[in-house]
């Protein structure tokens, strides 16, 4: 269906592309990875003739329609969330609003003279309306908007007043409505909640068209796809199968490669050490000359590109007493929504805590109650004996300097630290070379979520509270994250849509559901192991 037939591309000074080639074939599941600035979106980009390769082409198959799902959503206001899902669906949409614009008009009493007219156009509307399935289409653009947790009352209400992470939602519903012959979907497990993205997986494995997608949850990809084309170099390399399947195999090719490289230096130092001690000698002057040729014509096999991955050890942290957190009888509510009804819970020293929930469950209210951020209605939250408390949230973004660099920002927190460690620190967080001068101020989202992070582990606490700490982190950071939590020797309470990191890191789970509050003792897998199910919205 897609074919990218030796493409070389360069943004500015920066080379993506070195005449290469891959295809994507009608049914076939694609995980497209790399490393971050590799050239992932520029593919995108030039599958839907947004951009333009160098060299070579990109041909896709006539009357291929594709849905393309990226970051930026755009502008979005004056209609419902509904609608605004409906008007990707190409000339129903259009209908549509002609159909709701005559709705209206029928009950102005200002246009009562007009209203013969009105009704007879509602009538022609209506049934074109009809003929291209326009109330089956609602019915279904409902449907994905609740497998993605909307509610009823945010799919009727003005597309405007909803948050960018639930803009990025409606965007990605009008792509899985439009049901193209082609999906490219750039990060569409962002901005997720675990039933979302659950929904979203089996939506996908159903989904009988041809899929390119990126995304950083392991899990998820691993759960859809059947091909990976990764770019590396400037290449396109393609593997058949899952994710798992494309780090074994990519292991194994570096292995291969690196034996063989190494070979083939200790054949070329033997027959070099020849030439150098009989070159001078007459009698072995053939065979000297024999040897340098075979030299000239032999192709060098390369040393296996290593990816750099720089691990991050964490400082011990000072050790707290045994109880770590106490809520007694807490309660909470935000206007009229009971969120806690007299809650008690304990938190020991050295437990790790995932507090699984439904979208509006409490689960960040807990994480508040806890760190002090926000103060129960009734009852009582105390800190135990020598905590040091570290809260990762999303709001924590606000605490950088907007002029200042990242190293100077680093380095007013931690003046004592000297540059050495803080570059280093920055590398393991994805800032390498140049890019630790770049101010605070045009980072991205996931960018400041990635320095404040790195700035709370660096000087580390003994009590972790952590709101979706891997948001916005690639692949590699997010291994990274996890092996160095794994290694971490306090407290930790978190929430997090990433099953690879809840299964890798828990050894608790606080259930909140309509029915009540759940303990479990064994992490998130235990916990999908008793329950039979991986997210608490999911059995309803």
């Amino acid at each position: 269906m897609i074919r990218i037939e030796n493409i070389s591309k360069q943004n500015s000074h920066r080379l993506l592309y070195v005449e290469a080639s891959a295809a994507l074939n009608r049914g076939e599941k694609i995980g497209l990875v790399g490393p971050n600035g590799a050239g992932k979106t520029t593919l995108f980009r030039m599958i839907t003739g947004e951009e333009l390769p160098d060299e070579g082409q990109v041909a896709v198959e006539k009357n291929v329609s594709i849905g393309y799902f990226n970051q930026d959503v755009g502008e979005m206001a004056g209609r419902s969330a509904v609608a605004e899902v409906m008007d990707g669906a190409g000339p129903v949409s259009i209908v549509a609003a002609e159909l709701h614009a005559l709705e209206t008009a029928m009950s102005d009493p200002d246009r009562m003279d007009e209203m013969d007219a009105i009704i007879e156009r509602y009538g022609e509307v209506q049934a074109r309306y009809e003929e291209l399935d326009g109330y089956g289409l609602e019915g279904r653009a409902r449907e994905v908007l609740a497998g993605l947790s909307f509610s009823q009352e945010m799919m009727d209400g003005d597309v405007a007043k909803l948050s960018g992470g639930w803009k990025m939602r409606v965007a990605l519903a009008r792509i899985l409505l439009m049901r193209p012959d082609v999906m490219l979907l750039d990060e569409p497990s962002n901005h997720l909640d675990l039933e979302s993205l659950i929904w979203l997986e089996n939506f996908l494995k159903t989904y009988d068209g041809a899929l390119l997608m990126t995304s950083h949850d392991r899990e998820f990809m691993n759960r859809i796809v059947n091909k990976i084309i990764e770019i590396d170099a400037g290449q396109l390399n393609t593997y058949s199968g899952d994710y798992g399947f494309y780090e074994r195999q990519r292991e194994q090719n570096e292995k291969q490669q690196q034996a063989q490289f190494e070979r083939q230096q200790a054949m070329l130092a033997k027959e070099i050490k020849f030439i150098e001690r009989f070159k001078a000698r007459a009698s072995h002057a053939a065979q000297v000359q024999s040897r340098v040729k075979k030299l000239d014509k032999i192709d060098r096999v390369e040393p296996p590109r290593r990816r750099q991955t720089v691990a991050f050890d964490f400082l011990p942290a000072p050790r707290s007493g045994e109880d770590v957190v106490s809520l007694k009888n807490v309660h909470k509510t935000y206007g009229s929504r009971r969120i806690y009804e007299g809650l008690d819970f304990m938190i020991r020293r050295r437990e790790r805590w995932c507090i699984m929930g439904i979208n509006g469950a409490g689960k960040s209210t807990l994480l508040k109650l806890v760190t002090g951020a926000t103060e129960p209605d009734q009852g009582t939250v105390a800190l135990g004996a020598s905590v040091k408390l570290g809260y990762f949230a999303q709001h924590a973004m606000d605490v950088l300097d907007g002029d200042a660099t990242i190293l100077q920002w680093l380095e007013e927190r931690f003046p004592k630290a000297g540059q050495a460690p803080l570059r280093a620190l920055s590398g393991c967080f994805g800032f390498s070379g140049d890019d630790i001068e770049k101010r605070c101020r045009v980072l991205s989202g996931g960018e400041k979520a990635r320095l404040v992070m790195a700035a709370m582990l660096f000087d580390p606490p003994n009590f972790l509270v952590l709101d979706e700490p891997t948001n916005h982190l690639d692949l590699d950071t997010k291994e990274m994250l996890i092996k160095a939590l794994s290694s971490f020797e306090g407290t930790m309470l978190f929430v997090s849509h990433d099953r690879h990191f809840l299964g890798a890191l828990s050894n608790r789970v606080l259930e909140l559901t309509p029915e009540g509050i759940h303990q479990y003792g064994g992490g998130y897998l235990e916990y999908v192991e008793r329950t039979g199910y991986e997210a608490p919205g999911l059995h309803l």
